[in-house]
């Protein structure tokens, strides 16, 4: 009897079993397409695009089904949004699949970027009721992995170029000293008392010729007559004033023994002058004497019009005109500076024998970190109120990884000066700190840094624009640079990119490794994914799970160096 009760009872489940499997079971792959089809990370997440397919007579017409993208990776998972499907005999708002006719439907999801999804998969998972029942439908896998080459801004951006505030110093200054012999109205003759003039200018020659660091180029004599009377005649006494002039300033240098080119030339009239002096001048009708000077270019013409405004004439006869009498000279010589071995033994030994842009120079003759940051260091000590000598401490800390500590070096150089220098600086530590926004906002208050194009190109990366930062690089011959003209798929350019960077280190041949994978070239993916291991055994490891080096994972050669 239990025996012919139990072979019925059997069937009946098996039925039941049947029955339940065909009203919701397992959906295959086939019925999924993932747009991209290999995951990318783009400005810090993994977007996707799902387009998935519940086939004909398999939805319910009384089921709800959940249907959630989830990224897996060992010892890890994150969640996308959910969607939500309705058969056709429930009541409710989400999206109606036909029993009959089946259904096609668009997720679109992301989700935060983390390294260990580098080795992942990506998973549809149902959650399904019928009524009140709760009906298993299993996961399918959609897709593999992420490719996070985006990422490596984040390695690039530790050899970005940051900004400098720059030192003033010059090692030869031109300087000059001035003094003016005056003459009386229609006269040339060098009056006693301009001779006290030419002798204080001879002392001021003497003394600059006896002093170490200075170097005498030349005198200059012009002479001038004022812009009235006739052209002829103030052509000879311009001509007379710098003869007569240039006579005693030899005189007195052959006096004192000092051998000084002297250069000659005379203006017979001095219009220029007069257009200068009035125009400083608050004398009556100035605007209009100044109209009249552009008005006219024909020197009479302008003498009388100039006349004819009677109410001035007098004022520019008594303030103006004679000051144009005269002869100006000028001493011209250069101030010579420490030589860089001074400025580097003072710089160690006695800084306070330097001023700031002999002390900012002092750090740009070595190459030794310790030292340079030593040299900023006494230039903030001994110029608080300078913004530069704070900035290039915060260049140092930034170049050498330490984003707090070129943060707080930065923000008092800001406190000082909203230079451009400190805000780009700023704006790469926020951005190799991962907060983009405060970048962008640094950034743009960098205006005039020669680097700052550099940096937007950073910034655009890690934005994932990245045709927008192939523009921003330029011809800038950096790892950035070739990361973000590998993004953008500008292959042959960031070919020629990488093969100029100066100084090449284990990232650059790891993005040359990347453009190899990317444009199948098997040599050039192997050999430089050896060249970057040589000098970064890490990135072995980086590439055994880098689906950029997929086509790579069975070969044993790549392998070999990939561990």
């Amino acid at each position: 009897m239990t025996k012919k009760l139990y072979l019925p009872l059997l069937l009946a489940c098996v039925v039941a079993l049947t029955s339940c499997s065909k009203k919701m079971g397992e959906l295959s792959s086939d019925y999924f397409t993932v747009t991209p089809q290999v995951l990318e990370a783009v400005n810090g997440v993994v977007p996707a695009t799902i387009n998935g397919k519940f086939p004909e007579k398999y939805f319910n017409k009384k089921a709800v089904v959940e249907v959630t993208p989830v990224l897996k990776w060992d010892g890890g998972e994150a969640k996308g949004q959910s969607a939500t499907f309705q058969g056709e005999k429930v009541e409710g708002n989400d999206q109606t699949i036909s029993y009959k006719m089946g259904g096609s439907y668009t997720m679109k999801t992301s989700f935060d970027y983390v390294p260990e999804m580098a080795k992942s998969e990506l998973y549809l998972e149902f959650t399904a009721t019928i009524g009140k029942k709760t009906v298993e439908i299993p996961a399918v896998k959609i897709a593999d992995g992420v490719i996070s080459t985006s990422e490596l801004v984040d390695q690039t951006l530790e050899t970005a170029n940051t900004a400098t505030g720059e030192d003033a110093f010059q090692r030869i200054i031109k300087e000059k000293h001035e003094a003016n012999i005056m003459f009386l109205i229609q006269q040339a003759n060098v009056r006693s008392s301009e001779l006290k003039t030419a002798k204080a200018f001879n002392e001021e020659v003497k003394n600059i010729n006896e002093t170490p660091n200075r170097k005498i180029d030349n005198i200059s004599i012009s002479a001038y007559a004022s812009p009235d009377g006739g052209l002829d005649l103030n052509t000879k006494l311009a001509e007379n004033r710098q003869e007569n002039t240039a006579k005693v300033i030899n005189r007195n240098l052959k006096k004192d023994k000092l051998e000084v080119n002297v250069d000659t030339k005379y203006t017979a009239e001095d219009w220029e002058g007069f257009q200068e002096l009035v125009s400083k001048s608050n004398i009556q009708d100035k605007e209009l004497i100044l109209r009249v000077l552009s008005m006219y270019s024909d020197p009479e013409q302008r003498e009388q019009e100039i006349k004819n405004i009677s109410s001035v004439y007098k004022t520019l006869a008594d303030e103006i005109l004679p000051q144009l009498r005269r002869s100006r000279l000028t001493l011209n010589y250069e101030v010579i500076g420490k030589s860089d071995e001074e400025i580097s033994n003072l710089a160690a030994t006695d800084a306070s024998q330097l001023n700031l842009e002999e002390l900012l120079y002092a750090a740009t003759l070595t190459n030794d970190a310790a030292k340079k940051e030593a040299i900023y260091s006494k230039a903030a000590q001994s110029y608080p109120n300078d913004y530069r000598a704070y900035n290039n401490l915060g260049k140092l800390a930034y170049a050498a990884g330490d984003l707090d500590k070129a943060e707080n070096y930065l923000k008092k150089s800001l406190s000082i000066k909203n230079s451009p220098e400190a805000n780009m600086n700023m704006g790469l530590v926020a951005l190799s700190k991962g907060d983009k926004a405060a970048a962008e906002t640094y950034l743009a208050k960098a205006s005039g840094a020669p680097e700052l194009n550099e940096a937007l190109g950073n910034l655009y990366i890690a934005q994932g624009q990245y045709e927008r930062a192939v523009n921003a690089f330029g011809d800038t011959k950096t790892n950035s640079a070739a990361l973000a003209q590998i993004l953008a798929k500008d292959y042959n350019k960031a070919k020629n990119t990488l093969a100029d960077i100066e100084n090449p280190d284990a990232y650059t041949d790891y993005l040359i490794a990347i453009l190899g994978a990317r444009t199948d070239n098997a040599s050039l993916a192997i050999s430089g994914l050896k060249d970057a291991v040589a000098k970064d055994p890490t990135l072995g490891k980086k590439a055994a799970t880098d689906l950029e080096f997929a086509k790579y994972f069975t070969n044993s050669e790549f392998m070999s160096i990939a561990k």
